[in-house]
């Protein structure tokens, strides 16, 4: 792991906190034990000089023992010594002896009574103390050393997972010179400041692949699209010089300038989200405009539609209906398209083969160069596509009988 690393820093702080935690529980647990050991032997240290005293003057006797049943005290027989000394459930809670090993004093606990053993030469003693003893001290320090260990490992791991988005970020950001723009990773819903960062990528990097695929579209376009008029023009130059040729290579060349300034306003469409500029339009106007950019003759569009006014972009609505014009003509098998009307829609048929595929197929960039059977519309749908949602209409595709139908339909106003 880099050392610099942000997620180096956090780990090795983790493990510090736990080192220093880990610390101060065994210091806490040490220092609590010493004080349980000085406060057993401060409360014990009275009886057991009672007992040596009463021991040395000549044993116990049946008044010594009623003194200490008065102060909640016993002596354990003999017999039963052992039976509390050997008892595997018995903890020593005080032990000192001399150097020689030959006196010995513990305090013992069974079952929540304390002992008190007393070991001088072969002579042995068990005091117990009658009241029950239960020190939750150690209890409450594990407790709290639990509480605060659980803590420290969620927020580690918190912590962690609040920045994954950073590192998973890092190494995606390494990619877009390579013109890697999947950021898939960065979909979350947190508000936290690196998820937002992430999202922020990810939203550049899609205007970026936006930016890309209209870069593509507009020149595999141009080439498309300029390759009937320059064939036209060259044609009109070789031949004899009239007044009449003439007057169709300026036709020409007007036709080369409208469409480059078509091709900006694609290029800008697909490039950007700005909102395009709407007006009322006639079917008519729209029709004619798309014919001319075509350069087709009259008898090429049969007109069935009723000359209603729609509420789109011109210029580009144009765009769209000149490439679903020209697709219908050159896909059919009589060369012809019919357009018609219904409500808002405007319908274009024709007489020719199904799509092979679906229609959202198609609207992928570049379909055509995958697939160059002549049921491929190229860069066409792929561009009528983006015009008709950035005026509010969807694109929709049926076969019956022979004949092909698409339909520009008008989406239902938004009720929010």
């Amino acid at each position: 792991m880099n050392r610099q690393s942000i997620f180096f820093t956090i780990t090795v702080s983790f493990i510090i906190s736990i080192v220093l935690v880990i610390t101060s529980f065994t210091i806490l647990m040490t220092h609590n034990y010493k004080n349980v050991e000085e406060q057993l032997i401060e409360k014990y240290f009275p009886i057991i000089k009672m007992v040596i005293r009463q021991h040395h003057r000549g044993g116990m006797n049946s008044d010594f023992f009623k003194t200490l049943e008065e102060i909640n005290y016993s002596i354990v027989p003999p017999k039963k010594i052992n039976q509390v000394t050997y008892n595997p459930k018995t903890v020593v809670l005080v032990e000192r002896k001399d150097p020689s090993g030959r006196n010995i004093l513990r305090i013992l606990k069974l079952d929540g009574k304390n002992y008190i053993y007393m070991k001088k030469k072969h002579e042995t003693l068990l005091v117990k103390d009658e009241a029950t003893h239960n020190n939750f001290t150690h209890i409450y320090i594990i407790l709290v050393f639990v509480i605060v260990i659980i803590t420290a490992i969620l927020m580690y791991l918190i912590t962690l997972r609040k920045l994954m988005p950073l590192k998973i970020l890092k190494d995606k950001v390494k990619t877009l010179g390579d013109e890697n723009f999947d950021f898939e990773c960065c979909d979350t819903n947190r508000k936290d400041e690196v998820s937002l960062l992430a999202l922020e990528f990810k939203n550049t990097a899609k205007k970026l692949k936006n930016i890309k695929e209209a870069r593509n579209v507009f020149i595999r376009n141009i080439m498309h699209e300029l390759k009937t008029p320059i064939t036209k023009g060259k044609f009109l130059v070789e031949i004899e010089n009239s007044e009449q040729n003439d007057e169709k290579l300026r036709e020409v060349f007007n036709r080369l300038e409208s469409l480059i300034n078509e091709f900006a306003s694609i290029e800008e469409l697909i490039s950007s989200s700005k909102n395009i500029e709407k007006n009322y339009y006639y079917i008519d106007d729209i029709i004619d405009n798309a014919k001319d950019i075509l350069m087709i003759e009259e008898d090429k569009v049969q007109h069935k539609y009723e000359n209603k006014k729609l509420y789109i972009n011109y210029k580009l609505f144009s765009v769209a209906v000149k490439n679903l014009i020209d697709n219908a003509i050159k896909y059919s098998n009589d060369k012809k398209v019919i357009v018609k009307s219904e409500n808002e829609d405007i319908i274009f048929q024709n007489r020719g083969e199904k799509l092979k595929y679906d229609l959202t197929s198609y609207y992928e960039p570049f379909f055509a160069s995958e697939d160059k059977s002549s049921n491929s519309f190229g860069l066409g749908l792929y561009i009528i596509h983006n015009i008709l949602k950035a005026n509010n209409y969807t694109l929709e595709y049926s076969y019956k009988d022979g004949i092909n139908t698409f339909r520009c339909k008008k989406e239902e106003p938004s009720t929010k």
